[in-house]
């Protein structure tokens, strides 16, 4: 396993996140093909045993029951020390006040809910899961400056929003001296490039890194185009998401799977070294729900793709609108 720096902070992750949505209690909240914990604790012993070290979850994963799972099985298989655990806040939770959003309530009742449910005093990284259009900037930046400086979260990081919108938070936090982001989770494959276009530059030129997720467009890159996918078809985004422009779609798997034959490698081991081709990107988050989902990851992270394969892989590439956050 390789490891870095995320962004220009000081803390190291693995090239590679365990992305714990894929485990949580089927029948709490929208993710009924989430596995319970007796099913998810495979997934957690080979990924610590393989070296990665960061977990990403929500307080929104099967409401809270992925916090629940992830805190219980990294206290099995490892110590508090050794990983990095970041979670997220904003989605709905309930119909309180407090229950999403970005208000210092919202912020500050929900920090303690998740601590509580990974059964650890502090996350190493405390993510906006989305923008807020109803709370002050400064409001969001000063109650996330002070769950920091209390020592319950190490770093803070947003997810999936407009360029703008970003740079806003950002320019708000520092110029009132609060806690600044150090990393964008934002959604990033080959048939979603759309962050290329201003986020990632940004990012690049500010020290921000970068966590991609749905790196396998759920499933769409990882298995010959169009085979089915429960998973990707069970919850509302899963049936929302990629839909724009399919024959490009499928261009661009079929570029993948040329790529993967020639090389003896599965399609998702291409797919997701086309990520670390890309200077913005710090590590892609993968879920792992069947045998042979973590094994391909790690081995992505040494595959070395040629400048032609990933031209091959892009060019079929078409303009898409967001998906995530609008």
């Amino acid at each position: 396993m390789e490891y870095t720096r995320l962004g220009s902070s000081g803390l190291t992750v693995s090239r590679i996140v365990l992305g714990c949505m894929s485990y949580g209690e089927p029948a709490r909240g929208g993710h009924g093909w989430s596995l319970p914990e007796d099913q998810s604790r495979p997934f957690f012993r080979e990924a610590v045993e393989a070296g990665i070290t960061t977990f990403d979850t929500a307080n929104v994963y099967s409401l809270g029951s992925s916090e629940e799972i992830t805190g219980r099985m990294l206290r099995e298989f490892t110590t508090r020390d050794q990983v990095v655990i970041a979670t997220k806040l904003a989605m709905s939770m309930g119909s309180g006040p407090n229950d999403r959003g970005l208000s210092r309530g919202a912020i500050m009742t929900q920090i303690d809910a998740s601590l509580k449910r990974l059964g650890t005093d502090y996350v190493d990284l405390y993510q906006i899961h989305r923008f807020d259009p109803h709370t002050p900037i400064e409001e969001t930046m000063a109650a996330l400056h002070d769950v920091v400086t209390a020592g319950k979260a190490r770093y803070i990081g947003a997810s999936s929003m407009w360029a703008r919108q970003f740079q806003a938070m950002q320019h708000a936090a520092a110029l009132n001296g609060w806690t600044r982001f150090v990393s964008m989770q934002d959604q990033y494959n080959p048939i979603m490039r759309e962050e290329e276009r201003e986020m990632h530059p940004l990012c690049l030129d500010t020290g921000v890194g970068v966590l991609t997720w749905s790196p396998l467009a759920r499933g769409h890159l990882s298995r010959p185009y169009g085979q089915s996918s429960a998973r990707r078809d069970l919850d509302e985004t899963g049936r929302r998401l990629y839909r724009q422009d399919e024959d490009a779609d499928r261009a661009i798997s079929a570029a993948i799977g040329e790529i993967a034959e020639a090389r003896g490698v599965t399609r998702a081991q291409v797919t997701l070294a086309w990520q670390f081709t890309k200077p913005a990107v710090t590590a892609p988050i993968v879920g792992a729900t069947r045998p042979g989902h973590i094994a391909d990851a790690i081995a992505a992270a040494q595959l070395r793709l040629s400048p032609d394969e990933v031209e091959r892989i892009e060019a079929p590439y078409t303009p898409r609108h967001p998906e995530a956050f609008v």
